[in-house]
């Protein structure tokens, strides 16, 4: 079992950044894929990044959606058991309740993620 607490949401004008976190409580963090999604009202959930560590504890590899390339950067940092999606030059359509998910396996699609965080929302207005 793997508990999955956001933070970080707020509102804020167009252009400017925010830093969401999850931190994960309850497994053995490093092991697995770690994702962030976000869904925005009326629409299906969406793959924003994910981040996976190799068993040796080495960073392996991590993405991002197009959409968000190149403003948006996933991290983690084991010994926190916490991951991080650094969020720049936010735009309104960014806005949404961001969750992060925890899988066993590298995947995009939610059905494929085992837990799930609670969301925290992200308004950006212009």
């Amino acid at each position: 079992q793997v508990q999955l607490v956001e933070s970080g949401g707020g509102l804020v004008q167009a252009g400017e950044s925010l830093t969401l976190s999850c931190t994960a409580s309850g497994s053995t963090f490093e092991s697995y894929v770690m994702g962030w999604f976000r869904q925005a009202p009326g629409k299906e959930r969406e793959f924003v990044g994910a981040i996976i560590w190799s068993g040796s504890g080495t960073y392996y590899a991590d993405s991002v959606a197009d959409s968000v390339k190149g403003r948006f950067t996933i991290s983690r940092n084991n010994y926190k058991n916490t991951v991080y999606l650094q969020m720049n030059s936010l735009k309104p359509e960014d806005t949404a309740v961001y969750y992060c998910a925890a899988a066993q396996k590298w995947a995009r699609l939610p059905s494929a993620y085992d837990y799930w965080g609670q969301g925290t929302q992200v308004t950006v207005y212009s």
